[in-house]
């Protein structure tokens, strides 16, 4: 009977084998954006586009650390997410970091680079965030993988904003406070993927220490 079966699959195949195409999809758009937005970053002396572009290596990562642990048990995809929120929280603390470095040496960047780039970053975010949107009440990998995303929409558009900001105030501040906003972004939603992990953590080893079967037999 293939009734729960397609092709002699299991539905837990089928669907880890989803997860997978659309993590493997994800993790190349975030790769090649990041590529672009760390040298227009770097060439525009903005902060905001060099946050994102962390954010986007950031999202690279998890997205392999994702792919990683598809197949695997609860507890792996608990310490996948574990150590996602880990490094969107390093990247914060860099980014804030590289707003106060510029602080001290100031530099207006040029909104024309900012616009531009933050256009097409939306547009490639977009993408991710339709392709996950399926995904993201499957399991705590896939709900940490479309938090990233969701979150880089609400960076991409922060960063068009800071482009206006520049050209109409001609000074580096409105870059410098999105580039704080986002760095302050990176680490909230940290907090609450490394919150969620180790809820499912400490589930696990309650269920190891104490399984079903152990306790409806008192």
């Amino acid at each position: 009977m293939n009734d729960c079966c397609s092709g002699g699959k299991a539905p837990t195949d089928l669907l880890q084998a989803r997860q997978s195409k659309t993590l493997k999809a994800v993790f190349g758009i975030n790769a090649a954006m990041f590529l672009v937005e760390i040298v227009a970053g770097i060439l525009a002396a903005s902060t905001a586009l060099v946050a994102d572009s962390l954010d986007m290596l950031g999202d690279a990562l998890v997205y392999g650390f994702s792919l990683y642990v598809v197949a695997r048990s609860d507890a792996w995809k608990a310490g996948a997410a574990l150590v996602k929120g880990v490094v969107m929280a390093v990247f914060g603390l860099f980014v804030l970091g590289q707003a106060a470095y510029k602080l001290l040496h100031p530099e207006i960047p040029v909104f024309e680079a900012i616009a531009l780039v933050g256009l097409l970053a939306l547009a490639a975010n977009g993408v991710c965030l339709h392709l996950l949107w399926q995904h993201r009440g499957e399991d705590i990998n896939m709900r940490s993988v479309w938090l990233c995303s969701r979150n880089d929409i609400i960076a991409n558009g922060s960063v068009l904003l800071a482009a206006a900001g520049v050209w109409l105030t001609a000074s580096q501040w409105p870059d410098l406070l999105i580039g704080g906003a986002i760095a302050v972004l990176f680490l909230r939603s940290s907090v609450q993927v490394i919150r969620d992990a180790l809820r499912v953590q400490a589930a696990h080893k309650t269920l190891e220490a104490d399984p079903p079967q152990c306790r409806s037999s008192r």
